[in-house]
């Protein structure tokens, strides 16, 4: 196999009380890729349409991940990549770990698989650390992995895969305002009390729990973030009244994705979902702000070969 076409699956990070940590995989929204083989040693960003972003392969990163897959294998050639974005950048839904994400993928199937998807989760990384400052992991292991995923450990790396319940469905809204990564990190708070570090620890575990056992209510109880939230929601125009809104049509819990400005609630079945994206919507035209909506199945396998 010289070529390959990729979906690179959108992604909701921290989901709340999870901070850097816990992520989840879309089915509904996602970047496209492809990568093929070249004699020319290297990797080259041929094609990027969607998103005004960078060709160059030490400023786009999907030339940086996969550059650093390619410091670790025996390939004389090299790989040709084009990239077609779904995913708006500073979206708050993963855009740079889609990216990032796939060329890892991508270029580990054109080699025959040496690397496990661990692996590429490092390597995946690198491209997070040029986006936002920071080699975070919570984004790129559920594009890798596929569901909900837990950055157990960052020294040494460990990912834990966690089960989602068959009838979860994500909403997720996007107003059409950018909010960097990078420029969210700077506003938050380097120590926490330990009352707030229980509070947070509690919905961790209690929302882990709610996955796995498929308990819809406990999972609602334990979306709530009290360390986050409080100083990033100032950012997004509308949070209050989208937050409240979601609640009171039926979502099991809302909070911010990722750094934001995209906002997110689970609910139990598409109906739901769909009662509260027209609730978001509602928020947003009353307030004359733009933006984009997806209701969305949980993607339990990840990154997906297209035909």
């Amino acid at each position: 196999m010289n070529e390959i076409k990729l979906f690179c699956p959108a992604t909701i990070a921290n989901i709340s009380c999870g901070f850097d940590v816990l992520g989840v995989a879309l089915d509904a929204v996602g970047d496209e890729m492809v990568i093929r083989k070249t004699k020319k040693k290297g990797i080259r960003i041929t094609k990027l349409e969607g998103q005004d972003l960078p060709v160059e392969t030490h400023l786009n990163v999907a030339g940086v991940a996969g550059m650093a897959l390619l410091e670790h294998v025996d390939y004389e050639g090299g790989f040709e990549i084009e990239i077609y974005k779904r995913i708006k950048a500073g979206s708050g839904i993963g855009s740079s770990a889609a990216s990032s994400a796939g060329a890892v993928w991508g270029i580990n199937e054109l080699l025959g698989k040496p690397f496990s998807k661990a692996d590429l989760v490092k390597f995946a990384m690198e491209g997070e650390r040029l986006a936002s400052g920071v080699a975070h992991a919570d984004n790129v292991a559920p594009s890798l992995f596929g569901g909900f995923t837990l950055v157990r450990s960052y020294d040494p790396l460990d990912i834990v895969s966690i089960p989602s319940p068959s009838e979860l469905y994500a909403t997720v809204i996007h107003p059409q305002i950018e909010v960097k990564t990078s420029d969210s990190r700077k506003i938050l708070k380097t120590n926490i009390t330990l009352a707030d570090g229980i509070k947070q620890w509690g919905n961790v575990g209690g929302l882990i729990a709610g996955l796995f056992y498929e308990d819809y209510d406990l999972i609602g109880r334990s979306l709530v973030d009290h360390i986050v939230e409080p100083i990033r929601s100032i950012l997004i125009p509308g949070y209050g009244a989208i937050k409240s809104g979601s609640l009171e049509a039926g979502a099991l819990g809302c909070g911010i994705s990722g750094s934001g400005p995209s906002i997110f609630a689970f609910s139990k079945g598409k109906a739901t979902a769909e009662k509260v994206a027209h609730t978001m919507k509602e928020v947003y035209q009353k307030i004359g702000v733009d933006y984009d909506v997806h209701v969305s199945k949980i993607n339990t396998l990840g990154i997906k070969i297209l035909d």
